[in-house]
């Protein structure tokens, strides 16, 4: 493939997230997957396994544990799914974005 076709071939940023353009899928994943991994490995966790939510044990059952209750590493630990969330939208196009943002997680996106 020539360097022109390529759909980062004037480069790319380390402050903004490769943008998809339906062209070279396997080439944007890859790019994806190094810029996310660049801001913190826990925003690629994040995607891959889902939010990190803490839990609680009322009454037998496993429960969410209000935000309130958080500790600062809990908290740290749980913005990396909205980090990931803005990543993710902002590297697509107004019709994917919108096909996207209606899920909660960066893991179901």
């Amino acid at each position: 493939m020539a360097e022109g076709n390529l759909p980062f071939a004037k480069g790319a940023s380390t402050n903004r997230p490769p943008l998809f353009s339906r062209v070279n899928y396997p080439f944007w994943k890859i790019r994806m997957k190094i810029f996310i991994e660049s801001l913190d490995r826990g925003v690629g966790d994040a995607i891959v396994n889902g939010p990190s939510v803490p839990k609680t044990l009322i009454d037998g059952q496993i429960v969410d544990r209000p935000w309130s209750e958080w500790s600062d590493s809990e908290n740290k630990k749980a913005q990396f799914d909205c980090m990931a969330h803005n990543i993710i939208t902002s590297a697509l196009n107004l019709d994917k974005f919108f096909r996207v943002s209606q899920y909660s997680s960066a893991k179901e996106m």
